[in-house]
């Protein structure tokens, strides 16, 4: 496992002229999707990065005594990781622990449509998701950008600072109500099932700024970010029996779409700067599966 350089990576933020940080840890351009959630701090970053990094290294190692851990050689591990190289100086902006991690990308031989990206910037991917959905360099990058902006955005530490608050908001209920004389461990177990159900809400929630924060980081490294009204197209062919929306931690794929679209006007600008062409001279982007229309 190859750790990418964090001094070529301050190196190239300093050739690429990434600007200055804002106050809610985020370019000053782009998109805008607020301050981070203060729930996090519940849960100390340092420590949960700490763990997964920990978790990401058992991963690997399991993976390679499986014989499942691609090689460096490996043509996709290439191409993951020169994606990942033009991407994550423009990640650094937007949390200033991003510059002290040790970035990794590591591919497993996996039919599982999954890829990943843990606190500290460890970074997976499964040939799954390449190989089923015939991903384009564009469409990898926005899955990259989507799982790098959860870890930019500490979304992991958010969920446990969440999850805690209301296992700890269930349990008061349910002794404020053993004072009352009812049955505080029925009312504790009703509070929690409430809490469960708007923790699913929360993620989705997670899951659209990472679509958002992904976009902006996949349009600044020079990939077409139209590739996620593509990507989610072809997720809608290989996923006809989702979950309900409303019991699924991630939004609908129509309603990713709609919200994708939504944001062209913030990144797109982005793009084409990255490409060194006018706005109006880029051309329509175009899938590269049949029966899906090209992205004006």
């Amino acid at each position: 496992m190859k750790s990418l350089s964090t001094s070529l990576l301050l190196a190239a933020g300093l050739i690429y002229g990434l600007p200055v940080l804002a106050q809610n840890n985020a370019p000053q351009e782009g998109v805008n999707v607020g301050k981070m959630s203060i729930m996090r701090k519940i849960v100390p970053s340092g420590a949960l990065e700490g763990q997964a990094a920990q978790q990401y290294m058992q991963t690997m190692q399991t993976a390679q005594q499986k014989r499942e851990l691609a090689p460096d050689n490996h043509p996709q591990v290439i191409r993951l990781r020169a994606i990942a190289k033009k991407m994550i100086p423009f990640a650094l902006p937007w949390n200033p622990r991003a510059k002290e991690w040790k970035w990794e990308v590591n591919l497993i031989a996996s039919t599982q449509i999954n890829a990943y990206c843990m606190p500290g910037g460890k970074i997976a991917f499964y040939t799954g998701i390449l190989d089923t959905l015939k991903l384009t360099d564009d469409e990898v990058a926005m899955i990259m950008g989507h799982e790098i902006a959860h870890a930019l955005r500490e979304h992991g530490a958010e969920r446990a600072g969440k999850s805690m608050a209301m296992s700890g908001a269930a349990k008061l209920l349910g002794i404020f109500a053993e004072s009352k004389g009812y049955d505080g461990n029925m009312v504790a177990g009703i509070a929690g099932t409430a809490g469960n159900v708007a923790m699913l809400k929360f993620s989705r929630e997670d899951e659209t700024e990472g679509d958002i924060v992904g976009m902006d980081l996949a349009a600044r490294s020079g990939f077409d970010p139209r590739a996620g009204v593509t990507l989610w197209q072809k997720m809608g062919l290989v996923n006809q029996k989702a979950p309900p929306k409303w019991l699924s931690t991630h939004p609908a794929g129509e309603d990713r779409i709609k919200e994708i679209r939504k944001h062209f006007p913030e990144v797109m600008p982005l793009y084409a700067r990255a490409k060194g062409v006018s706005l109006a001279n880029l051309p329509p982007y175009r899938s590269n599966v049949k029966g899906i229309p090209d992205v004006q």
